[in-house]
Order: structure tokens, then sequence, then C-alpha cells
């Protein structure tokens, strides 16, 4: 069932008015909250908008098609996340965050999840979704363990040196791109971050998580560094997959250089 919540739904409803009138636009598709049915009045909307002619990556192009669907009060691409094809936006209309992905039929086909139609021609974007598989990208813990424990020994060199902020950037980095990633796995979800954390972990790991949150001093962080080790550690002994090769020499090594600041 789609949600309904009044500021999306009045958007979505102009927006398909102007774009059935292009003949060259193939359908309209909503992800995220919207597609997994977790809209609130905080969710920002997630757009696929698929097009015959290619529209992405050029910026004017995307933004002039973006202006057609309400008033734009500000935008930018999403070169920043690594999607050229994605134009982030804010609308006047109940100030909404739009994310715009301007696709091709052929680009469609790659996608990491199943989107809710909300409006399309001849059923193109229906036919792609029967014959294709949505995939979101596995988390690679090999990945992580090759740059866990030199991240560590970096954010330990910040601590020292006393840059406490930079410190505290570094471990907030970690967090969402190895442990917030690594909960949401133990967790059955998908590996997003540390988004949701607050609804889709457990209490226990919550508590761990916050546990690894710094404030600018010295004692406060070297404190969260050893709880980011500890959790990655028995995140990783109990998660990681048959084949993966455990770095033991550098966890030694940072362990000890961390324990003698």
């Amino acid at each position: 069932m789609q949600p309904h919540l009044h500021p999306f739904q009045s958007f979505i409803t102009t927006a398909i008015t102007h774009i059935q009138e292009d003949p060259g636009t193939v359908g309209l598709a909503a992800g995220g909250s919207w597609a997994s049915g977790e809209v609130d009045a905080y969710s920002d909307l997630d757009l696929v908008l698929v097009t015959s002619r290619k529209i992405a990556p050029d910026i004017n192009l995307m933004q002039e098609y973006a202006g057609k669907l309400g008033l734009m009060v500000a935008s930018f691409r999403g070169d920043h996340v690594g999607e050229p094809r994605l134009l982030i936006a804010l609308y006047e209309s109940a100030l909404l965050h739009v994310d715009i992905k301007f696709l091709t039929p052929d680009e469609f086909h790659n996608r990491v999840e199943d989107p809710i139609v909300l409006w399309e021609r001849d059923q193109a974007l229906t036919n792609i979704i029967q014959q294709s598989t949505a995939h979101y990208p596995p988390f690679d813990f090999q990945w992580a363990e090759d740059r866990f424990w030199i991240w560590a020994h970096y954010a330990a060199l910040k601590v020292g040196r006393g840059e406490f902020f930079e410190a505290i950037d570094f471990l907030a980095f970690v967090r969402n791109a190895v442990l917030g990633p690594m909960l949401h796995l133990k967790n059955s979800s998908l590996p997003r971050g540390v988004r949701r954390a607050e609804t889709t972990f457990g209490v226990a790991e919550l508590t761990q998580l916050r546990k690894t949150v710094a404030m600018p001093e010295r004692a406060i962080l070297l404190s969260s560094l050893w709880e980011v080790m500890y959790l990655y550690e028995s995140l990783r002994d109990v998660l990681v997959p048959a084949g993966f090769q455990k770095n033991s020499a550098a966890q030694l090594a940072v362990t000890r250089y961390v324990a003698g600041l």
C-alpha cells in the first residue's frame, strides 16, 4: 500500500501531470521510505525518473526538468555520493527534500531496490522490474578489515596530536562506513550506515554505539576509540564469511599503540 502523506501526494500528483505531457518520459517511480512503507513527516522523497532521452549527468538539463515539477528553491548534483545521475532538490511547497535520479530504460535495469511505480507509459517500468532483479551492494568484510586498523591508528594519531575535532569526524566516518553496516547485517537489515539505527538496533547495541560518540576531549576520545575497536572486533568475529583473512598483526600493533597514549 502506498503512503498518503499529503505533502508527498500533492507533489507527486502535480509532477505526474507535468511529466505526462512529455512524450519522452517513460515513467516515474518512488523508492526509499515510500517503497518500504516507512514514510513519516520527516522523510525525503526518492524518485526515479525514466526518460527515453538521456538527461543526466547534464546538470542544466536535470535542473530544467526538475524545475517543471514544482517551485524548486535549491538543487545540486549527487557527485558527493558518486551518483552524477542524482539531483538533490528542495521544493518550496511544504519544503520538500526530493532526490530525483534520472535514468534511461536500460539504466533502470540496474537498481538497488524495486521502487513503487507511480506512473508509466505502456507498462514500461513494470516490465523491466519483472524481467530483472534489484541488487543492493553487499558489505565487503575483507575491505573493512584491510582498512580498519589503519583507520584506528590514524584516529589515534589525531588524538595524540590534539586534533580532537578531526578525530571526532574520523570516528563518525568509521561508525557510518563500518560499524553501522555491520550492526544492520547483524539485525538482518540492509547495510545502510547508521540509518534508522534507533529503531533497528537492539538496546544493548545502541548502548555500545553511543559509547563510540565522543566529545573534543582527550580522555573521552580515547575511550570512544577503544569502544570503536572493541565493537568492530566483536561484530567481525560473529559476522565474517568463510575465507575471511583477519589481520591479527595489525590489530595487535594498533592496540598496543593506543594503549600507550
